[in-house]
């Protein structure tokens, strides 16, 4: 990724549907951050359980020792001054305050790297990702494998019938879809099937 800022903070944003690889991404920047000798803090909302409380992990089981939050608040708040870097992962689990919290810790010199679904199960934005993506200097979007045809993917595809916005899970209850084989609710979003259908 090429680097414009020589210094001062700055927001990149990595985002996808699940398993495309966006935790991955980010604990990739956040290793090579750590080898170049920033300073380098993490951050996870409390809500995700689905691997460890203390750590970020990848579908692939990559990890990096995190710190839970419960919102974008307290994450602030738990922000060492010393930090160079800051990571954040799963942001769509985090409230609205999300963006004005990094844009904060930008803005104080620090880089700011978020990974986090872009998409909820309907096929919607998930908010606040989306705020965070209009914001950032840097926006990565990963693409997954469509568990039907092997097209790239860029939906994710709920597995259950629950119609709860947040469900934690993983595979076995969700999986990557294209966007001819991703079938949102009808009850909730029509107009997603039918624009597909008819196109």
């Amino acid at each position: 990724m090429q680097r414009l800022h020589t210094s001062g903070g700055w927001i990149e944003a990595i985002t996808g549907c699940m398993f495309s690889g966006k935790s991955e991404e980010l604990i990739r920047r956040l290793r090579r951050a750590v080898i170049a000798r920033q300073r380098v803090q993490i951050f996870k909302p409390r809500l995700d359980t689905r691997y460890e409380e203390d750590h970020i992990v990848s579908h692939s089981q990559m990890k990096l020792s995190s710190i839970c939050v419960s919102t974008a608040a307290e994450l602030l708040a738990g922000v060492d001054d010393r930090a160079d870097v800051i990571g954040i992962d799963e942001a769509q689990f985090f409230d609205q305050e999300l963006l004005t919290v990094a844009t904060r810790l930008a803005n104080r010199g620090k880089r700011v790297i978020v990974a986090g679904l872009d998409l909820d199960y309907r096929g919607e934005p998930f908010h606040p990702m989306p705020q965070i993506l209009a914001a950032a200097e840097y926006v990565s979007k990963q693409l997954a494998i469509c568990m039907v045809c092997g097209a790239p993917a860029n939906y994710t595809q709920r597995l259950t019938t629950s119609h709860e916005r947040i469900e934690i899970g993983a595979q076995g209850m969700y999986e990557a879809r294209c966007r001819y084989h991703f079938e949102a609710p009808e009850d909730e979003a029509p107009g997603v099937t039918a624009d597909r259908e008819q196109g």
